[in-house]
């Protein structure tokens, strides 16, 4: 029996402005189906494209240049005096964070070969940042005059031409949306106004103004969801908008809502806020972080601090096989490139993808593998089929148990080598067939065919 959901929603039924009723709503099947996706942060923050790293002292949050801006004036945060000094000593003790918006160009923006090589990587959807904290939009909203990419700086309506380009290469397009604004007046003096009178309608436009597959908010922490009055937002979003029957939304919805309310539950770095979640596996969710330390770009990191393309298909394969899906962040350049180092990873990933992805689209996680920690190797079902994928090519043969079906065949993806195996009782033994310089690379997928009830 297949373990896939449909790609939209059963018949659509009324959703009531209360959790409970909110919560009910299922995650639509393309999200779950998808895996991969790809982060952007990209604004003001861009331009200075500075932060510390771990050697500094910085802990992970702190290593975040897209930060820059509160980083320089919250005197209280132990890396204030080097985002300080790095400050004046390349811009000067006048130069305001605002007056970076002159040099946000994107003058070298090419949205379809963008969208060209979030393709190549394999991702199936994009995750563009339309407002981080520092309230900058990248699209003309009414609500930002002059602080938006249509009026200032770049003057281009950057999520619109990055939604139709990656639209037409057939991926799913989204936008993470930030609630509060840190230097925003009305935010700080009156937050009901702000919400009703800037939040809200800010967030509707971006929804009917681009149709986006997935609403991606954070910047939650500091009030409670019904402070947000998101469970209003998100009523309509489901009842009323152009996207109700196939918008995905996360957690992020007030300070007590991850891995409890909303849509998909997400981790940041492995983490929600400083924990680790629990039971993630029983509810849709995401892993979201940088090829480096950062989510902005960072000038500052150096070649030791982005992950290698090996650990980031290890790392997608560990999520995918957890049941979860993969959010990997890019930050462009404030010209309007991708830096090289990161057309890189993600191209070695669609590399490995296009050999290997049978085993990591529209997969689930098999929940028989956490029983067998003496082999090394990750586990996906599809189907009838069940997938073992190993991060080092096997010396010798392996047991798999929990399988009462003989295979009708077992092979190595990408190469369509078959591999030796017997059934007994409820294992497979799998004899690996010889290995060329060109069979897979970073990690190895034996198919189990037919296995699974």
């Amino acid at each position: 029996m297949s373990l896939l959901l449909p790609t939209v929603l059963p018949a659509q039924k009324k959703y009531e402005a209360v959790w409970e009723s909110i919560d009910s709503r299922p995650v639509p099947g393309w999200f779950t189906n998808a895996k991969f996706g790809i982060f952007i942060h990209w604004g003001l923050y861009s331009v200075p494209a500075w932060g510390p790293l771990p050697a500094d002292g910085a802990s992970i949050y702190d290593c975040y240049a897209e930060w820059y801006w509160m980083r320089l004036l919250d005197k209280d945060n132990q890396v204030n005096p080097l985002f300080v000094d790095f400050h004046r000593r390349h811009y000067g003790e006048q130069f305001a964070y605002q007056d970076f918006v002159s040099r946000f160009t994107c003058e070298l923006f090419k949205p379809a070969d963008w969208a060209k090589l979030f393709r190549e990587a394999g991702a199936k959807y994009i995750v563009l940042t339309s407002k981080h904290h520092e309230g900058f939009t990248l699209w003309p909203s009414e609500h930002a005059w002059n602080w938006n990419a249509v009026d200032v700086g770049p003057h281009r309506d950057l999520a619109g031409d990055l939604t139709e380009a990656v639209k037409k290469e057939g991926l799913h397009m989204g936008f993470y949306y930030s609630l509060y604004e840190w230097f925003n007046p009305l935010y700080r003096s009156d937050l009901d106004r702000y919400v009703s009178e800037h939040m809200i309608p800010q967030m509707k436009d971006l929804v009917n103004r681009y149709r986006p597959d997935v609403v991606w908010t954070d910047g939650e922490w500091d009030h409670p969801s019904e402070k947000w009055r998101s469970t209003d937002f998100l009523a309509w979003l489901y009842n009323e908008s152009p996207v109700r029957e196939t918008v995905v939304v996360n957690d992020r919805w007030g300070k007590e809502t991850r891995s409890v309310h909303g849509g998909i539950y997400t981790t940041e770095y492995g983490l929600v806020h400083d924990s680790q979640m629990e039971d993630i596996v029983t509810h849709p969710w995401e892993e979201c972080r940088g090829i480096g330390h950062s989510f902005g770009y960072n000038r500052n990191e150096q070649l030791e601090d982005y992950s290698t393309s090996e650990q980031l298909v290890h790392l997608l394969i560990d999520k995918v096989s957890a049941g979860g899906n993969l959010l990997l962040n890019i930050g462009p350049t404030a010209d309007g490139r991708i830096p090289v180092i990161m057309q890189q990873r993600l191209t070695d990933m669609g590399r490995w993808l296009r050999r290997n992805g049978e085993a990591i689209y529209e997969t689930r996680g098999w929940k028989v593998a956490s029983k067998q920690p003496d082999i090394q190797a990750y586990f996906t079902c599809k189907g009838q089929d069940l997938y073992v994928i190993c991060t080092q090519y096997p010396a010798k043969a392996i047991t798999v148990r929990g399988i009462d079906r003989k295979p009708s065949s077992v092979t190595l993806l990408g190469s369509g080598a078959r591999a030796g195996y017997s059934h007994s009782g409820k294992s497979v033994t799998i004899t690996p067939p010889p290995l060329s310089p060109s069979d897979g690379e970073y990690a190895w997928v034996f198919k189990l065919t037919g296995v699974m009830r």
